[in-house]
């Protein structure tokens, strides 16, 4: 067996990696992506973690994912000090469907099963099978598929059910399913060793707050509820998506602006959240234009904020109220004191407060910033959604070795 994993996401036009020794713990060595893929505006970025070597590329003629994937190869290949060789490739799935549940080894039936969710998925499965693909014919090691669903597979019939016709359940499989697993998963598993308790203990609701964003209740380490459904367009209001809508804006739509249900579609993922209401996707610019008096960023923000409390206080009341940590993590969760401080103001009475110089310090790695006398703790967890990857992708691999 080699010393290392490679973990692959593949989108449609782009291919982020990153590459983990296992000489004594998994730890990263290089990392980059893959952007515009069959495009004359590709561009590669590539950094070896091992001697802090950054290469970017413009304009490189990377057709497809197969000629991109050996590119990747060749970059990892040139890196100063890097002789490991691939024991395993761990691939990011986004939708598992209700069949895939758990991480597994790629197999025929497998690779049918992430197809057969292709319809709930139809911007990413594609993509992903096609990494996965490439990779088969690359590498002769075992293959994982790590799927984004998989964390939320806990969640009970009464939180994943639509109100919609059974027969829409059944045969179509339309319900619930959640996203941004691998970063919930390793947000337990730090909050879990932070606190020096059992995971099956620990009780928190979860805030993952990046272009994407969703929230997760999780109840004796296990998923609960969370924001988003069948795709990741439900839920909070995102960078570019709109969140929880009424579904009869697509008649409305389809009769006022003559409107495909593919164009509606496209609208709602890519051109609505708080671009939709401002113009501007990224959250640092829409604070800064908002303090300047901007009243279309103000109110991109207040909308942002208010579809967060709304699930953080239906979430507080699924657990009970014993929750243990609110956790912010992803960029905006990660990064943005003044996004933290709104979503959280006004909530001692549920045991929730702030320390305003906690809450505002830089700093790096898991911290607490609650202040003191706070009931419920406040984390912020930097997520590491490859690593989790990577060590699901070692559990799946020496679980079939043994």
């Amino acid at each position: 067996m080699g010393r290392s994993v490679l973990v692959l996401n593949s989108g449609s036009s782009s291919l982020k990696y990153a590459l983990y020794s296992l000489k004594q713990k998994a730890t990263c060595i290089a990392k980059g992506v893959i952007e515009g893929i069959g495009s004359p505006k590709c561009s590669i970025t590539h950094r070896n973690l091992q001697v802090e070597q950054n290469v970017k590329m413009q304009g490189s003629a990377v057709k497809d994912h197969s000629s991109g994937l050996k590119k990747v190869l060749e970059l990892l290949r040139l890196d100063k000090g890097h002789s490991d060789t691939v024991f395993a490739v761990g691939h990011r799935v986004v939708h598992g469907g209700e069949q895939l549940t758990k991480p597994a080894l790629v197999t025929e039936n497998v690779k049918k099963a992430i197809e057969k969710a292709v319809p709930l998925a139809p911007l990413h499965n594609p993509s992903n099978l096609e990494g996965i693909r490439v990779a088969e014919e690359l590498f002769t090691c075992p293959q994982v598929a790590v799927f984004d669903t998989g964390f939320h597979s806990t969640i009970p019939p009464k939180a994943y059910m639509y109100g919609i016709p059974y027969s829409y359940y059944e045969e179509l499989g339309l319900r619930r399913y959640g996203f941004h697993g691998t970063s919930y998963e390793y947000i337990v598993t730090q909050v879990a060793k932070h606190f020096e308790k059992p995971r099956k203990e620990l009780n928190i609701i979860a805030c993952h707050l990046g272009a994407g964003a969703s929230l997760a209740a999780i109840k004796n380490g296990s998923c609960i509820d969370t924001t988003m459904g069948i795709t990741p367009l439900e839920g909070l209001v995102m960078a570019t998506r709109s969140g929880d809508i009424d579904p009869a804006v697509f008649e409305i739509l389809e009769s006022s602006r003559k409107m495909s249900i593919g164009q509606i579609s496209s609208v709602l993922n890519k051109e609505s959240g708080i671009y939709g209401i401002c113009g501007e996707k990224d959250m640092k610019t829409v604070i800064e234009l908002s303090e300047a008096g901007s009243e279309k960023h103000t109110l991109a923000l207040q909308v942002y904020i208010h579809r967060i409390r709304k699930y953080l206080g239906a979430f507080y009341l699924h657990l009970g109220g014993r929750i243990d940590a609110v956790v912010f993590s992803a960029g905006v969760g990660e990064r943005s004191s003044i996004v933290r401080h709104m979503a959280c103001c006004g909530l001692e009475l549920l045991g929730i407060t702030l320390d305003k110089d906690k809450n505002q310090a830089d700093g790096d790695g898991l911290r607490e910033i609650q202040a003191e006398g706070s009931r419920i703790k406040v984390l912020i967890v930097p997520t590491d959604e490859e690593l989790a990857i990577a060590q699901q992708t070692l559990e799946v691999v020496n679980e079939s070795h043994a």
